[in-house]
């Protein structure tokens, strides 16, 4: 399938995309201040500008568009048809980026949740994830992803 819009439509679409306080990421931060937890955003002195970070529990909590962030056996992840291999490159950069900026967190004693977006789209998942997100946070557990990937 040709893409219905122009080259220069579809770069001005894709860079009007946002990289923080995004839909989902914002439904999350009112469901968790809902909880009683208080927090800080997109901290830039952490790898990887957590979106959330609460100090006090010493865990930064990530919300991952499953496109941008390749979220597996997620039906939210399709490669684009058009230049594939400019979209391998990149989205599988994105995942390494993803994984390096993890490991400098944990390593630094941090604890990382990472909420994928398809966890977020309809009102019944997202009451379930902020609650499994709330109960996380205050848990010790030391690496959770909600969604897991393990979907099947």
């Amino acid at each position: 399938m040709t893409d219905r819009l122009s080259p220069a439509q579809r770069s001005r679409n894709m860079a009007r995309i946002r990289g923080a306080n995004t839909g989902p990421e914002r439904i999350l931060r009112s469901g968790l201040h809902r909880a009683g937890l208080r927090f800080r955003v997109h901290r830039s002195d952490l790898p990887g500008r957590p979106d959330i970070v609460l100090r006090r529990h010493s865990a930064a909590v990530f919300v991952h568009g499953c496109f941008w962030h390749r979220h597996r056996s997620c039906r939210y992840a399709v490669m684009p048809k058009t230049q594939p291999r400019f979209w391998a490159e990149k989205l599988g950069a994105n995942r390494v980026r993803d994984r390096r900026q993890l490991e400098l967190l944990l390593g630094a004693g941090w604890r990382v949740l990472v909420v994928w977006e398809c966890a977020l789209r309809n009102q019944v998942q997202r009451d379930e994830t902020i609650a499994c997100a709330a109960r996380w946070i205050r848990s010790s557990s030391h690496y959770a992803e909600i969604p897991s990937e393990a979907k099947g």
